[in-house]
């Protein structure tokens, strides 16, 4: 039996309910996400017209023609000074964990960041007792950069993030 071909590429509007659909299981069941309220397709179609705009990533991971995954780069913060720096989010389909398309995502996020011209990345990650996020960006050069202690309440509990950084330079950028 052959593994199915895994391709990571640009979303499209089509993309979006499976996108939302994604999102919308780590909003209601997990701490992966501090949202509350699943985004609607609208939000995400505003997204990618945004991050298309800037010339940022918004890509997915599609297996047998189905979305499996996405990861994007977003502006970090919204005052000027931070225009090259970019927070990376990589979120994957329940069904599609182990299967080594959040390494797929995070490598081209990466690299497409750094062709788009961002210099730093940085990682938001919430503590949820899991350690696989935090240990894929090890595997891509991010550092430790701090934790932020009980900064968000969800589902009952008080939750810790980390924060990672990388730097994005020319020669990070696949050829």
């Amino acid at each position: 039996m052959t593994a199915p071909q895994v391709v990571v590429r640009p979303a499209t509007s089509a993309d979006l309910q499976a996108v939302a659909d994604i999102y919308t299981h780590y909003v209601r069941h997990t701490v992966a996400t501090f949202e509350e309220t699943p985004p609607t397709v609208a939000h995400w179609e505003e997204r990618l017209d945004d991050l298309t705009g800037r010339k940022l990533p918004f890509l997915v991971a599609a297996s047998d023609d189905a979305v499996a995954g996405f990861a994007l780069a977003a502006p970090w913060r919204p005052k000027p000074a931070y225009r090259s720096t970019v927070e990376d989010t990589v979120y994957l389909a329940p069904h599609a964990i182990g299967r080594g398309l959040g390494t797929a995502l995070l490598d081209a996020v990466v690299t497409e960041s750094a062709r788009a011209g961002m210099r730093q990345m940085i990682a938001v990650i919430a503590d949820t007792g899991d350690d696989a996020s935090r240990a894929l960006h090890r595997r891509f050069g991010f550092t430790d950069a701090g934790r932020l202690v009980r900064v968000g309440h969800k589902h009952g509990r008080w939750i810790d993030t980390f924060l990672m950084q990388r730097e994005l330079t020319a020669e990070h950028v696949r050829r």
